[in-house]
């Protein structure tokens, strides 16, 4: 079975709003993952995110259907903080009783995915919970923070997010501020990876300018499906020179202008995505991000137990089993074991 290493899920808050017992409810058939899904699919592992939810309710993607949004409202440090900390406190959990490995480095990963694990790359999406020194950034790295992206689609001391909305690119607002330059420039020092998704057209170029890989751990291309949260093929390109990373996003709503009006998508989307990623990015710097509990998924991948199909749609497009592995997970692990250095 080829074993996925995935740029983007959001389990860890889908735990958290859950409630309960995160390790009981990790154990069952809940999400998008799960141990048993895991198991099933090949999932070996990716970025976990850390994310802080306006409120602590599970989203339910049953008919959900892309819609125009503004950007959400700000979010104070302290109710941020406090949900992350939980999340990371779910992460430790579930690492306790052996049912994901927290990682920091590559052998780390390696080790527990040849071992049947899963092993997890503690991610923090947006980043309200730092505080202007950055100190909160510092913990967090102590605790196994290895990539931040500094926004989510909401404004913040770091810049600003995009809207969610269909028939126009990323250049929605302003870049990054002076302190979201502090901010990146200390993850960069940090030897962590820093993500554009959600940033503006704006922001993904400040980070270009600062000397950056430019990566998007789950974001799609813009010339198949006209949205916010899509790169355009300058952005594609931009990645591929910079020595970077683009994460396939499987949100049915990111796939295609069909899969925005409906909710619904299909594998051959996914491969269509993948054709225009790999067109503009270039085969070293492209890889999966699917967004697992915190999307719509396509048709026969509902859940990490459906990446099977994923693959042997692959194969029967005509990818050979070297280009797989790449897109699956050695450009993954090649790029971060160019970036992680503390």
């Amino acid at each position: 079975m080829q074993l996925i290493f995935d740029g983007h899920n959001d389990v860890l808050s889908r735990l958290w709003c859950t409630g309960g017992d995160p390790v009981a409810c990790f154990s069952g058939d809940g999400g998008q993952i799960n141990a048993r899904g895991a198991a099933k699919g090949g999932f070996g592992g990716g970025f976990f995110a850390l994310y802080s939810p306006q409120s602590r309710t599970t989203y339910d993607f049953t008919g959900f259907k892309g819609g125009s949004m503004p950007l959400a409202a700000p979010l104070q440090q302290a109710p941020a903080l406090q949900s992350v900390m939980a999340q990371v406190g779910i992460a430790r959990r579930l690492h306790e009783a052996g049912q994901v490995t927290l990682c920091t480095t590559v052998p780390q990963i390696e080790t527990a995915m040849g071992a049947g694990g899963i092993a997890a790359l503690l991610h923090l999406e947006g980043a309200e919970c730092i505080d202007p020194e950055l100190l909160v950034l510092e913990a967090l790295h102590a605790l196994g923070l290895r990539s931040l992206g500094p926004v989510w689609s909401r404004s913040t001391i770091w810049g600003e997010g995009v809207p969610f909305g269909i028939d126009r690119d990323g250049d929605t607002g302003p870049g990054l501020t002076a302190d979201g330059r502090r901010l990146v420039a200390r993850c960069h020092a940090l030897g962590m990876v820093v993500d554009t998704s959600h940033l503006t057209m704006k922001g993904f170029f400040d980070i270009a300018e600062m000397g950056l890989p430019l990566v998007a751990t789950h974001s799609n291309a813009f010339d198949l499906c006209p949205t916010t949260r899509n790169l355009t093929v300058q952005q594609l390109r931009a990645i591929g020179e910079t020595g970077g990373m683009v994460g396939l996003n499987y949100a049915t709503v990111f796939l295609s202008p069909q899969g925005w009006a409906s909710g619904r998508a299909t594998l051959d989307d996914c491969l269509r995505q993948l054709d225009a990623l790999l067109a503009s990015a270039g085969e070293d710097c492209v890889g999966l991000g699917s967004d697992f509990d915190g999307a719509p998924m396509p048709d026969g991948l509902e859940s990490c137990a459906g990446l099977p199909a994923l693959v042997t749609a692959m194969e029967r497009h005509g990818y050979g089993a070297a280009l797989i592995d790449k897109l699956c997970r050695a450009n993954w692990l090649a790029f971060l074991n160019r970036t992680l250095t503390m």
